[in-house]
């Protein structure tokens, strides 16, 4: 007897909620892991490793000018006065971050890499434990297998680096909002899978107290000296305590001292602005830089992007705040200028704005509880450590916002 697509979801995804592991399949009320499977081929999946393995290298190179820059562009870049000292450190020049994202668009000129999500990264859980259990659930080969390993070995290698520089990292905790269920849910898994001895602790735990970082827990102050935080910096700068001090500042003061480590280290929110995909096509275009090896992956992977508009009236672009995410703030527009797509979400609007070519993601159908779903597919690819680790899917339209599906991927035989 064949499974109605509602029963096969139901098997699926009701073991994963009963291990706690993978409780958001369903977000805001909306469907979101979907019980269909999207089948690769062998030589798609070593393509975008390999684009993940040279635009990381390429991220990794190009940082250090950037954090050698002026306050003055630094600013100009979105980054708040209160990270300007806290963006400049580096726990090496091959690691700006310990666990990032690529996003890239399955195009038919190749795959092309629509920005880099280097500071706070979702889609943790779904691809590096759901996709196992789905892929042997429907008996199909599993492109990430072995790839949780990557994670236990990224942040060894982290703390090993925070320890070589001088930090202390005895007292580790995990954190994120905790009435948050995927970000909590992701924070967990990531210190299950770390190998780090570590605790869980709420945002709403973490106190600045004796000018070092603590967790408050029942009248007990606990140090902090190693935090992983799934909690973007920008948002850190501008946190206040309940009385007005200003939290969030110190505690980037702390990160400046060296009193604190944190993973994602803070060179990772300054990979995160997309202006720096600008700097990399403007060193690209004018040959400077880059071997050819990396001119060549450059012109193969990225997108013209520009912090100026040079696209009006020529071809199809797209504007997008510099620290927008999940397709916050992203305009889809004309040739003319007018938009024929646009996110609905506020919160980015104030902010600096790139510009980058158009270029239409693959379309896809797609089963799920309410019939089915006509729309896009966009890839992201996790960098690990510095390296290529596991994939993910997500279909949506045009512009891929925060309530598109996750939909397993396996291998074709």
């Amino acid at each position: 007897m064949t499974l109605s697509y509602a029963e096969r979801r139901r098997q699926l995804y009701e073991p994963l909620r009963e291990e706690e592991i993978f409780t958001w399949d369903f977000m805001h009320d909306e469907e979101y892991a979907l019980a269909s499977i999207h089948l690769v081929s062998a030589e798609f999946r070593r393509e975008i490793a390999q684009a993940t393995e040279q635009l990381g290298h390429i991220f990794a190179k190009t940082l250090p000018v950037l954090q050698q820059a002026e306050d003055r562009l630094l600013r100009e870049l979105g980054i708040p006065d209160a990270a300007l000292d806290a963006v400049r450190l580096a726990i090496g020049d091959d690691l700006p971050t310990v666990i990032g994202r690529f996003d890239f668009a399955c195009t038919p000129a190749g795959l092309k890499m629509l920005e880099f999500n280097s500071d706070t990264p979702t889609g943790v859980v779904e691809a590096f434990h759901v996709n196992e259990f789905v892929c042997r659930m429907l008996q199909t080969g599993n492109p990430n297998a072995g790839h949780h390993l990557h994670i236990k070995d990224a942040f060894q290698q982290a703390k090993d680096r925070y320890q070589s520089l001088g930090y202390p990292t005895k007292s580790v905790f995990f954190s994120a909002l905790d009435w948050h269920e995927e970000d909590a849910g992701t924070t967990r898994y990531l210190l299950a899978q770390s190998g780090l001895k570590g605790e869980f602790a709420p945002l709403s735990e973490l106190r600045v107290y004796q000018d070092r970082l603590h967790v408050l827990r029942e009248g007990e102050h606990m140090p902090v000296d190693l935090l992983y935080r799934l909690h973007a910096l920008e948002k850190l700068a501008e946190e206040h305590d309940d009385d007005g001090y200003p939290t969030g500042a110190h505690v980037l003061d702390l990160i400046a001292r060296r009193q604190l480590a944190v993973i994602n280290p803070p060179a990772a929110f300054l990979a995160q602005t997309k202006a720096l995909q600008a700097l990399i096509w403007n060193l690209h275009e004018t040959g400077q830089f880059f071997t050819p090896d990396e001119q060549e992956a450059i012109a193969a992977y990225m997108l013209p992007t520009y912090l100026e508009n040079r696209f009006l009236g020529k071809k199809r672009y797209v504007s997008k705040p510099i620290f927008g995410r999940e397709g916050g703030g992203v305009t889809l527009h004309q040739a003319s200028g007018e938009a024929f797509e646009r996110d609905r979400e506020t919160q980015y609007w104030d902010q600096p704005m790139v510009y980058q070519q158009f270029v239409e993601l693959e379309p896809i159908q797609v089963e799920t509880l309410r019939g089915m779903f006509s729309g896009h597919l966009l890839w992201g690819s996790f960098w690990v450590g510095g390296r290529a680790s596991a994939i993910l899917a997500r279909a949506g339209h045009r512009i891929t916002g925060n309530l598109s599906y996750y939909l397993p991927v396996g291998l074709r035989d």
